[in-house]
């Protein structure tokens, strides 16, 4: 797991006992953010993690660097985890694909209670981290398609994956934010299997990457 890097004025700690403190604290964060993000605050925090509300701030100067915390930390685990799918697939294009959606899938599945709530409440640097986050398990994909890249028959084969890769992310975190509301009535499971079917019949099939430009 990563150490956050949260925004401007958070040091991570440097000694074990330290961050193994620094843990209780984000994982206390993230079962109260489940509750809904009215209910985040930092004396819910603190009461949750058995600690006082002094001790959460020496550490954050207020909610909204613990909020950003909380995100850091799960987009990382969220890098990570897609990383290592991918590190681990086959180089063949339905492995590297299925291997994708289902670390999206399952990362997603750990934390479906609290990624609509950071997706609600992202500010200015919040968006800044999860666009980063997301811009880097893009370039992972399109590394780990680059030795398979003759499966794909696109005309524009390398666009195609960048496509393919920003459909299934956008549509990941569109399902994240929506299934409380709007259920598909899938498992995260199965929407990963029907997710990465999509996008293996669109890169197999040929065709222009992008539709020609209309005139007139």
């Amino acid at each position: 797991m990563s150490q956050p890097s949260a925004e401007p004025g958070f040091r991570p700690p440097q000694q074990a006992r330290s961050r193994e403190s620094l843990q209780k604290v984000l994982a206390a964060a993230e079962q109260v953010l489940a509750g809904g993000i009215e209910e985040f605050t930092v004396g819910a925090v603190a009461e949750r993690a058995g600690l006082s509300v002094g001790a959460i701030y020496r550490r954050f100067a207020g909610k909204d660097q613990l909020l950003y915390a909380v995100k850091d930390q799960l987009l990382g685990e969220l890098e990570a985890a897609v990383g290592e799918a991918l590190s681990a697939s086959a180089a063949e294009l339905d492995e590297v694909v299925a291997a994708f959606t289902r670390a999206l899938a399952r990362t997603f599945a750990e934390h479906d209670r609290i990624f609509p709530e950071l997706l609600d409440a992202q500010r200015a640097d919040g968006r800044d981290r999860g666009l980063a986050a997301l811009a880097a398990i893009q370039r992972v994909f399109v590394d780990a398609v680059g030795p398979c890249l003759a499966e794909v028959r696109r005309e524009d084969r390398e666009e195609a994956v960048r496509m393919a890769a920003r459909t299934i992310i956008g549509a990941c975190v569109h399902r994240a934010a929506t299934c409380r509301f709007w259920s598909d009535g899938r498992s995260w499971s199965a929407w990963a299997a029907e997710a990465a079917a999509m996008a293996l019949a669109y890169l197999r099939s040929p065709g222009e990457s992008r539709p020609p430009d209309r005139v007139g």
